[in-house]
């Protein structure tokens, strides 16, 4: 695409444009019955219980488009809605999109953005049914409804954990943290001298994490072939410490996390080390990570071990007993939720 297209938006109108945007769109699931196109989308779960969750991304709040791909923007903006539908132990199968733009955007960067959108779409099988464009006077803003499909009561909620139960992460934390340290600290140096141009140190693992999240479909999947129910479940969005604690309170249970069973890939180590941070505390309260925290009953352990994705970092203990990090050291500190705060700026 050369440099000197522009579409300008206004120049479609607000119809022509979401018909442009969806025009190549086909759908996957049997459960959509009508999609894009008419006043509202029709979809039918044949007799299973639908599982609907929405977020909202504001520009210079959730992201920042200095150094985030509008390509990937799309492809996140959908993974992370769809980690929050595995998180129910449900499977995702439509999702609706909606934007306000303002004219600093031609329908060449709307076509990046969607096309990032349509590549989690095919990825994970989930069909876009509708949406909205808006004018936005400031920034991008992005509302993502998604919804799923669950047997009836297989749903996995966070308070019916139970005391005993192991506590279970899929994949590794504390990354997207790394990436996002990285990608502002070569923001300010940019801003401060545009002719230096960022210099991301091959930390290709670190930046993956933070702009293309993937939401952990696999392990869904693994759970309902071994047969196993998880006893509570959510994504770890905000950092494992404020959901750990998030479970802990809606189970009236306390537990304790053991340090060094805490999954963090050997490029994050190395990257925290390098900044002078301490790989525990991004794995901790880092956040972004989109990995999904799960209890289950202890007789399930032999099944778990099956997969090298999910590591086992501790147990359910009696409300009492608090909620404990037990450091390599042999220390035990009480858990508290330094994660991402929405409404702390």
């Amino acid at each position: 695409m050369s440099a000197q297209q522009r579409t300008e938006i206004a120049s479609m109108g607000e119809f022509g444009l979401i018909e442009h945007l969806t025009r190549n769109f086909e759908t996957r699931n049997a459960s959509t019955v009508l999609s894009v196109g008419d006043d509202a989308a029709v979809i039918d779960h044949f007799g299973k219980q639908t599982v609907i969750t929405t977020d909202l991304l504001l520009e210079g709040v959730h992201f920042d488009l200095m150094y985030t791909p509008l390509k990937h923007l799309g492809y996140k903006a959908v993974t992370v809605n769809l980690s929050d539908i595995y998180a129910m132990n449900a499977i995702p199968t439509q999702i609706t999109l909606s934007i306000g733009i303002s004219n600093r955007f031609s329908v060449e960067a709307l076509n990046e953005f969607y096309e990032g959108v349509y590549l989690a779409c095919e990825k994970y099988d989930v069909d876009l049914v509708g949406g909205d464009t808006s004018a936005s006077q400031k920034g991008f803003v992005i509302s993502v409804t998604a919804i799923g499909e669950v047997a009836p009561d297989r749903f996995v909620k966070r308070s019916t954990a139970k005391n005993g139960d192991l506590i279970c992460v899929s994949g590794d934390l504390g990354g997207a943290y790394l990436g996002l340290t990285l990608m502002e600290r070569e923001k300010k140096i940019f801003l401060e001298n545009p002719a230096i141009q960022p210099d991301l140190e091959n930390e290709t693992y670190i930046v993956g994490r933070l702009l293309k999240p993937e939401p952990r479909k696999d392990i869904v999947n693994f759970l309902a072939e071994q047969g196993i129910v998880p006893t509570s479940m959510m994504d770890v969005s905000d950092g494992l410490s404020s959901e750990i604690l998030h479970i802990c309170k809606q189970s009236e249970l306390g537990c304790r996390i053991y340090e060094e069973k805490l999954p963090i890939a050997e490029d994050s180590r190395k990257a925290a080390f390098k900044f002078g941070l301490d790989a525990t505390v991004c794995a901790l309260n880092g956040g972004e990570d989109y990995e999904l925290l799960f209890t289950m009953k202890q007789e399930d352990y032999d099944k778990i071990t099956l997969n090298e994705e999910i590591s086992v970092i501790g147990y359910m203990t009696a409300q009492e007993e608090g909620s404990k990090l037990l450091t390599k050291g042999g220390n035990i500190f009480d858990i508290t939720a330094q994660g991402w705060n929405a409404f702390q700026q």
